[in-house]
């Protein structure tokens, strides 16, 4: 008889545990619904209550953000996390990751949850026609309609959804930290939008309650697929899918990343010192020693200049900015990681380019090189003209990029990278020489510092020194799944 009991006890305790958590999963989501319901209503029939709250708010935030250029700066900059161009390719890289992992169903989960949000936010703004703030010091602009936020729905949205997914690959006594880091985000991405003047606080508190509404919803509806399929629903507080986390781990099976980490930097900062000595005696050999066609060549291809010309060397130009060398290896580093599953390769990029940018930085300020006598397309630049910086972070970021890819990749289509670390140093060196920015002893100086920095950090950091290991694992794990039964 007691067998019994302890056997009906285990059998309902899952079921149990499921509709608790199911009903208090819906009065969650009722509330937070009712909650931008009511809200919702206020705004759209102006209750002055909220209205005088709310331009209060604006106007006090917008006395205190107006006072100071540094404090407007650094608004818009928290401000952008939860614009789209920083949401959207967040969320395809997440689900890029996702589907690298072998994990489509979180990855749909991703793109439905964040296309549903980019509908959400027009229509609701279009239905309740509700417009900006008037501050007394506009310090930002903003299109459309103001109720609710879209940088508050997108980001509770995204980083929100994002928390979910990828909670299940965080140690337990992380995760109420990673949530809450989310959290403080998404409150002040909200914070920024009504201090630059550019919505009313009921804005940002419906966008946040309507983005919870909406994740909750969809994260309700992946439970009961999950359910449906046969797998067990355990708590949120583990994450959507907890049997993912090994597979979102980002290198389980790695051990030290260096070995002897504090020799390895001695080394590289030894490294560091030699490339710059080495720098600084050509720099000041090409200052005190003019070649004659330092200046002639940018001369010679100031003959060539057209408007359709100085628009594209300006997009060529743009290519080995700070912005998309940022772009590139953010992009980069998290593929990497998640195709290969090593930090190795990723630390060896991130010290190139660091490396490469105070080496340029210093290296600029010692030798003081002016710039080339003709006309400036892009004005006077804070830096000096040796090394060119442009051309250096080009030249270091895809020839790092082609030495992690050849050594993992067996593919023809590998030989895409040696050639792009070829080609697109070419193209960024001639279009700044060609809007008068650089010497070709500039670019001549970019190219010791990249060949001399990248020896260093090969020499010491090994960046491929596992790679056969991990691309042999690989090929083993895609021999077994095709395998037939």
């Amino acid at each position: 008889m007691t067998d019994n009991r302890v056997v009906e006890r285990t059998g309902w305790a899952p079921v149990r545990h499921f509709a608790e958590r199911s009903v208090l999963g819906l009065i969650v989501v009722a509330a937070i619904g009712l909650g931008f319901g009511v809200l919702l209503l206020l705004v759209r029939f102006n209750w002055e209550p909220l209205q005088n709250l709310d331009r209060s708010v604006t106007d006090s935030l917008n006395r205190w953000a107006s006072g100071s250029e540094s404090t407007v700066a650094v608004l818009e900059q928290i401000s952008s996390f939860g614009g789209r161009g920083v949401l959207i390719p967040l969320v395809v890289l997440a689900v890029a990751v996702l589907l690298i992992r072998r994990r489509p169903r979180p990855a749909l989960y991703l793109a439905v949850t964040g296309a549903g949000a980019l509908i959400l936010d027009p229509s609701l703004k279009s239905l309740i026609g509700r417009l900006r703030p008037v501050v007394e010091v506009p310090v930002a602009q903003a299109p459309g309609n103001s109720f609710p936020s879209g940088h508050a729905l997108g980001a509770t949205v995204v980083y929100g959804m994002l928390v979910l997914v990828f909670l299940a690959a965080v140690r337990p006594r992380w995760r109420p930290v990673t949530a809450g880091l989310a959290a403080v985000l998404v409150a002040a991405i909200g914070f920024t939008r009504v201090a630059l003047g550019v919505h009313f606080l009921s804005d940002v508190v419906g966008g946040i309650l309507l983005g919870l509404a909406w994740i909750s919803v969809t994260a309700y509806a992946f439970r009961i697929w999950r359910r449906e399929a046969g797998h067990p629903t355990p708590s949120l507080s583990d994450g959507l899918e907890p049997e993912s986390g090994p597979d979102l781990r980002p290198a389980p099976a790695e051990e030290a990343v260096l070995p002897h980490p504090w020799a390895k930097g001695a080394e590289i900062l030894v490294g560091w010192v030699f490339v710059f000595g080495l720098l600084y005696l050509l720099g000041y050999t090409v200052t005190r020693w003019e070649p004659g066609f330092d200046d002639g060549f940018p001369r010679w291809l100031q003959t060539f200049r057209t408007p359709a010309l100085d628009d594209l060397s300006w997009l060529a130009s743009k290519a080995g900015d700070t912005h998309a060398i940022l772009i590139i290896s953010l992009i980069f580093c998290p593929l990497a990681l998640a195709l290969w599953r090593q930090w190795r390769p990723i630390l060896f990029l991130a010290l190139t380019m660091v490396g490469e940018l105070t080496l340029f930085l210093c290296a600029a300020a010692a030798v003081d090189r002016p710039r080339p006598s003709v006309e400036q397309l892009d004005g006077q630049m804070p830096t000096s003209s040796f090394p060119s910086g442009h051309i250096a972070a080009t030249m270091c970021l895809w020839a790092a990029i082609a030495i992690i890819v050849m050594a993992r990749v067996h593919r023809p289509w590998r030989w895409i990278f040696p050639v792009l670390a070829v080609i697109m140093p070419a193209i960024v060196a001639l279009s700044r020489m060609y809007r008068g920015m650089h010497h070709p002893t500039d670019m001549l100086g970019a190219l010791l510092l990249t060949t001399a920095w990248i020896t260093v950090l090969w020499f010491t950091v090994r960046p491929n020194a596992h790679a056969e290991t991990v691309s042999e694992a690989a090929e083993e794990a895609r021999v077994l799944q095709n395998a037939p039964a």
